[in-house]
């Protein structure tokens, strides 16, 4: 290949809601080198929010049609196909379902290079689907000889995997991305947010932005805020995310049990969620499982100080700039809140910056986006290689 010709990028990805590795796939399409590289898009299912965004970026998309759970063998050849008429240099591909799918169909159709990518930790049967545990350890044997590189977004998801059998010559860590642009401290929002859920301006907001699942724990963080209640009968909970509504019969439960109801604000889903976080004085992660919560990296680059349970990367993104406690435990929760509330305003906005700072040194969209660029070129043949990348010689230290 010559120097500095175009190389063709087929993404293929199990869905396209609004999800972590979703929206960590259109973050790179939106930031690629267009003048380097050609991207196209393939979900194994249908198209939902993140599609639309993806094509504003002029990122052609499609949707396979796949029913999750049932092997069809006429979609299969279809994608088959589209891969042979699509002829990229690298195909990559997005979470088990996809590895497995996109893998083995991109190795059948071209001899191409596959990249997998992994965006899971915890593997634990009370939290997934019996068929997504199948396909995680199917893959295990898999990685020894299907993708060239093997792609984690976090170090405890790469570590999890190891475990499960992973070759782990073939992985590397590259973090999820921020856009410190979109993810930014705005003062005028914060005011807008507080004035539309009738919120005075001094008081006190703990926020947390997940969808409703039982690895994101709503019980925990519901069950810490009637805690803390009982010492700041001020303080207001804000709470969105897929499910995470008034008409959450479980939920709402919990809340009026705890005797908080006056306090509490179920927004579901937001699009905007740069000015939510804006508004919160304290975000958090309640999770009994992450591998990198986005959300947390969202909240720190808007200046909020975190607090975090410990599971998967979340300490090791947070670092010094917030409070770091055991999952599933509401006493620990909430005294981590007390802390913060009680250091002042003046601590939690040096907390705040702090973590901004951090997002901005370690997670910063530009630089991660350069290291997927750097698999790409390097697999597709751009570049010489006199001495190998670290990113194809296996794990490297996240910070």
């Amino acid at each position: 290949m010559r120097a500095h010709s175009m190389i063709k990028v087929l993404h293929i990805i199990t869905d396209l809601s609004a999800g972590g590795a979703e929206t960590m796939l259109y973050r790179l399409l939106s930031k690629m080198d267009t003048l380097r590289f050609e991207n196209e898009v393939i979900s194994l299912t249908s198209l939902g929010d993140i599609a639309e965004k993806i094509g504003t970026k002029g990122v052609p998309v499609r949707a396979l049609g796949m029913k999750k759970g049932v092997p069809n063998p006429i979609p299969e050849a279809r994608l088959f196909r589209w891969i042979r008429r699509s002829k990229p240099q690298i195909v990559q591909t997005w979470m088990y379902h996809a590895n497995l799918t996109g893998g083995l169909t991109a190795r059948l159709a071209t001899n191409i290079p596959v990249v997998w990518g992994i965006h899971h930790a915890n593997l634990d049967p009370h939290g997934n689907k019996r068929l997504t545990i199948w396909i995680a350890r199917v893959c295990a044997s898999m990685s020894k000889w299907l993708p060239r590189c093997v792609v984690f977004c976090s170090q405890a998801a790469l570590l999890s995997h190891v475990k499960l059998g992973y070759a782990a010559k073939r992985m590397v860590v590259i973090p999820n991305g921020l856009d410190l642009n979109e993810f930014r401290p705005d003062p005028a929002a914060r005011v807008c947010v507080r004035e539309e859920l009738g919120i005075g301006a001094e008081a006190i907001v703990i926020g947390i932005a997940a969808r409703f699942h039982v690895l994101k724990d709503y019980r925990n963080f519901v069950q810490a805020a009637a805690l803390l209640h009982t010492r700041f009968s001020g303080v207001h909970f804000v709470m969105c995310g897929l499910g995470v509504a008034p008409d959450n019969r479980e939920l709402a439960q919990w809340i009026k049990d705890s005797g908080i109801q006056m306090h509490c604000h179920l927004l579901g889903e937001q699009r905007d969620i740069a000015r939510l976080f804006s508004a919160f004085d304290i975000a958090t992660s309640s999770s009994l499982s992450e591998a990198f919560p986005l959300s947390v990296g969202e909240a720190m680059a808007c200046a909020t100080p975190c607090v975090v349970t410990n599971v998967g990367d979340s300490a090791l993104i947070v670092g010094d700039t917030g409070r770091v406690v055991a999952p599933g435990n509401p006493d620990a929760l909430a005294t981590a809140w007390r802390e913060l509330i009680e250091a002042g305003p003046r601590v939690r906005h040096n907390l705040g910056m702090a973590a901004r700072l951090r997002v901005h040194q370690h997670f910063a969209l530009p630089s991660v986006v350069r290291r997927y660029e750097s698999i790409y070129a390097q697999l597709a043949g751009e570049t010489q290689q006199v001495t190998p990348s670290p990113e194809l010689t296996g794990c490297t230290e996240l910070i």
